[in-house]
């Protein structure tokens, strides 16, 4: 083994020399500094080539032989918009796990795959966006109020366990060599964002400095300073009139100055263009982009520094200016290897074959079980038996992909929806219907998938399927097949020889149907491209403006004549998707689910919101929501009013929420006998709720988000002041707690102590407790720990988390559980002094399972 690894050493020796030969510039030779090679490189590149490097599509500059790099790469929970990925929960779902190990494992996953994708894509000479190796991501934005649409995206709402997650996060993307990162990792939106979506880019957050040091800024400190993140995307808005991309206190004083951050900063897309164009803030393109490199924004994610060129002639800013930032952006290029050869670089040998692999997948599965968070078990009804006799799946989420995958995505090679995880978990001998019964929102009639059942053909059942590389539907089709239910996601499970970015499909054939009377016949895509003709009449047309929605129109069918049916679909873009559905003029999905409920022995309503009416500033004109923001928080009232339906059947209803944010369900929590809540749980979500709901997985995630009762209780959502929100600072009843979930067994603490009760302002000590598992299952327990100020002259939380600790018990076993506790746990930040102090005085240090619910002792800090 020994005289192996030698000769491998000096075969690689001998192509670094090699390599080194044949070097034309002093920067190619990776045995120099990374200092010395990036000021070779800049020295020898004209100030237009600068400028093209300082935006995210850099082109390549062949006479210096630097390859084209596209930034912009998403990973949020998974490698995101680049085809198959193991697709992780959502990140609020991530932060439900408490568990930092397997955030940092689910991470190295992700950054597996984004490697073995970027060398794939570089062996294809392709260096589109989404091939890259500099992601923008984590989003650890404090998650103040459930009515932002983006908090999905975050790990929720407290500092300490965003830090914790974030840094872990951070970590398993870049990887651990000495000498290069696996990734850039990008925590983001620096500093204070979180909403509202619609003025994002004119938008001007104003906090307290304490705020901004005790809430706002912890975590990307800690991703900057512990987990060493290399980059950081600079906000939308103005933070205290300057825009965060032009703002010195937090991109130089803060940021570089007092964190020591070495690596680059990125504009969110197009903020660059909002400082002239709605922040105001100065009078023309070109001072706009100069007052942001001179802050320390290095790279514009849009083209408006393509304006430097013009900014260093009229005198905004010079050529050294620009090169410092130049530097940065280049330092990471240098450190991901990207100028070496690929024999020196630990991770470009990771395969394709790990994507989407096995191993990863039960990564997924185990990340998603760990994430649902059981609120309610009313007389134990859960876990179900696989033996139950009949079981109604209802629902608009308990079938669905979508809901799945939250937003900032990949596409799974294989998914499992709740619907499925069920039907694959209980008995040959159960019986399981499924109904939608509503939309997710509206009122309106629910339309289903157009299934063989309802078509009817000579020889197949099914429509035909030809599918073209072309958009005007010419030559021999790539495919030609029968498709008996046109639900389609062409990316998770593409056609051999499809060119997935652009292509045509054209279905045909024939319908029937058993009833005369009008039927509602739609199409539902992602992009706009598709027609459907029933007899020749066109009656939808999407080809003019993309609609996400269903595109449906009402049309008279006859029982027993054949109807023609033609549907056309043009493909350009990310994701390929589409639906064909139908709604029957008899009884509604409602009296049919409602019919279900009576005759099977349990309901499990699968229902929520999804990431198409919360998330990016989108256009969703649904009542309680704005923009991609929510303005209430309660259950869609249609969700609701079909809860109270099947309620009322006598039948037990078990609710499964799904979601990015937390929901007022007051009723559902009042008179169901059971509530689970799921997020947006990744490919595998249907598999862990199955086993969660039947017994195989004990649930043991947390809430990292307060669940309020309404939004009458929270302060306006511009109002950026900490004061009433969030567990730390809210002194209302919460209708479940931060930190709150439930098990299937018991635990009981007990034996509290700390290693001593007095202490001085620089000193730390020990907190202890007994964990004991007096249930009857197996099961993992989240121990959380809990500081409260007593004594202090300002204000400060109510409590804060400072410590978590996972851990497993088999019945009847016990566990001591200890923590650290520092002066950085009983620290604020000090107004006058400008710096994190601790203040003589009484704390209270409480270990237990919620922030309301742990067992105290007194902590004396002395000078």
């Amino acid at each position: 083994m020994k005289s192996s690894n030698l000769l491998l050493t000096f075969m690689l020796l001998i192509v670094s020399l090699s390599y080194s030969q044949d070097a034309q510039f002093p920067f190619e030779n990776h045995k120099l500094s990374t200092e010395e090679r990036v000021n070779d490189l800049v020295s020898r590149m004209t100030l237009e080539e600068k400028v093209g490097q300082m935006m995210n599509d850099a082109p390549a500059i062949p006479r210096l032989k630097i390859p084209a790099h596209e930034y912009w790469n998403e990973c949020l929970h998974g490698v995101a918009r680049a085809g198959k990925a193991t697709v992780f929960p959502q990140a609020i779902g991530l932060a439900a796990t408490f568990d930092t190990n397997l955030i940092f494992r689910s991470a190295t996953v992700i950054s597996d795959e984004a490697r073995a994708k970027h060398h794939e894509a570089l062996r294809n000479s392709s260096f589109k966006r989404y091939e890259g190796l500099t992601y923008w991501t984590p989003n650890v934005n404090i998650f103040r109020d459930p009515r932002w649409g983006r908090g999905q995206e975050t790990y929720g709402e407290d500092p300490y366990l965003t830090s914790r997650m974030g840094v872990n996060f951070v970590k398993g993307l870049q990887g651990d060599d000495p000498k290069y990162l696996k990734l850039v990792a990008t925590p983001k939106h620096f500093a204070v964002h979180s909403g509202p979506e619609p003025e994002r880019h004119f938008f001007d957050a104003t906090t307290t400095e304490r705020d901004l040091y005790d809430t706002y800024l912890p975590a990307f400190e800690a991703t900057v300073v512990e987990g060493k993140a290399y980059s950081v995307m600079a906000a939308y808005n103005r933070y205290m009139g300057k825009p965060c991309c032009a703002s010195h206190q937090l991109l130089d004083d803060i940021l570089r100055k007092d964190w020591g951050f070495e690596g680059y900063v990125v504009s969110d897309c197009n903020a660059i263009r909002d400082i002239h164009d709605y922040h105001n803030y100065v009078d023309s393109k070109e001072e706009a982009a100069a007052v942001a490199v001179k802050a320390g924004c290095d790279l514009n994610c849009g083209n408006r520094y393509s304006y430097l060129t013009n900014a260093v002639k009229i005198g905004e800013i010079t050529e050294n200016e620009i090169d410092v930032s130049l530097k940065r952006i280049f330092n990471a290029r240098f450190k991901l290897g990207m100028f070496d050869p690929a024999e020196v670089v630990p991770y470009a040998s990771i395969p394709m074959s790990v994507v989407s692999s096995e191993k990863h997948r039960e990564l997924a599965l185990e990340t998603a079980q760990k994430s649902i968070v059981l609120l309610k078990n009313e007389n134990s009804i859960l876990p179900l038996k696989k033996e139950t006799q009949s079981i109604a799946v209802i629902g608009p989420n308990a079938n669905n992909l979508e809901v799945l995958l939250g937003n900032y995505n990949g596409f799974p090679s294989q998914y499992f929806t709740p619907l499925e995880g069920i039907k694959n978990k209980v008995s040959k001998n159960t019986k399981v219907y499924y109904e939608a019964g509503t939309e997710l929102i509206a009122k309106s009639s629910v339309m289903s998938l157009v299934s063989a059942e309802f078509l009817s053909f000579e020889s197949s059942s099914g429509l035909q399927a030809k599918y073209y590389n072309n958009h005007d539907f010419s030559g021999t089709p790539v495919v030609t097949r029968i498709e008996d239910v046109i639900n389609s996601n062409w990316n998770s499970n593409p056609v051999a020889g499809l060119n997935e970015a652009k292509f045509a499909v054209e279905y045909t054939g024939a319908i029937k149907v058993n009833v005369s009377g009008k039927y509602e016949l739609g199409l539902q895509g992602h992009h706009k491209g598709y027609t459907l003709e029933i007899d020749g009449k066109v009656i939808v047309d999407n080809t003019d403006r993309p609609k996400r929605r269903i595109i449906k129109e009402s049309i008279y069918l006859e029982k027993g004549k054949s109807h023609q049916v033609k549907i056309k679909y043009f493909h350009q873009g990310y994701p390929a998707k589409l639906k064909f559905l139908w709604a029957s003029p008899d009884k509604t999905s409602f009296e049919k689910a409602i019919e279900l409920a009576k005759k099977s022995d349990v309901v499990v309503f699968v229902g929520g919101i999804s990431p198409g009416v919360e998330g990016e500033q989108m256009p969703v004109n649904q009542k309680g929501f704005d923009g991609g923001d929510k303005t209430n928080i309660k259950l869609p009232e249609i969700q609701t009013e079909l809860l109270k339906a099947l309620h009322e059947t006598g039948t037990p209803v078990v609710l499964v929420l799904l979601n990015g944010s937390a929901l007022a369900v007051n009723w559902e929590n009042e008179n169901l006998e059971a509530i689970l809540e799921a997020w947006y749980p990744g490919e595998l979500g249907g598999n862990a709720i199955a086993n969660v709901l039947f017994g195989d997985y004990n649930p043991s995630g947390r809430l990292p988000v307060t669940f309020y009762k309404s939004v009458k209780e929270l302060s306006p959502f511009v109002n950026y002041s900490m004061k009433g929100r969030t567990y730390r600072y809210y002194k209302g009843d919460a209708l479940y707690p931060f930190g709150y979930g439930l098990s299937y067994t018991n635990f009981e603490y007990k034996k509290l102590k700390l290693s001593k009760s007095k202490m001085s302002t620089t000193d730390s000590c020990k907190a202890s407790v007994v964990v004991t598992n007096n249930g009857n299952y197996t099961g993992d327990e989240v121990v959380q720990l809990y500081v409260k100020d007593l004594e202090s002259s300002e204000i400060r939380p109510l409590k804060s988390l400072r410590g978590i600790k996972r851990v497993s018990l088999k019945p009847k076993e016990s566990r001591t559980i200890k923590f650290d506790i520092t002066p950085e746990d009983l620290s604020f930040f000090d107004t006058e002094e400008h710096k994190k102090i601790v203040e003589p005085g009484v704390f209270e240090i409480g270990i237990g399972p919620a922030s309301d619910n742990y067992k105290t002792l007194k902590l004396q800090i002395i000078k």
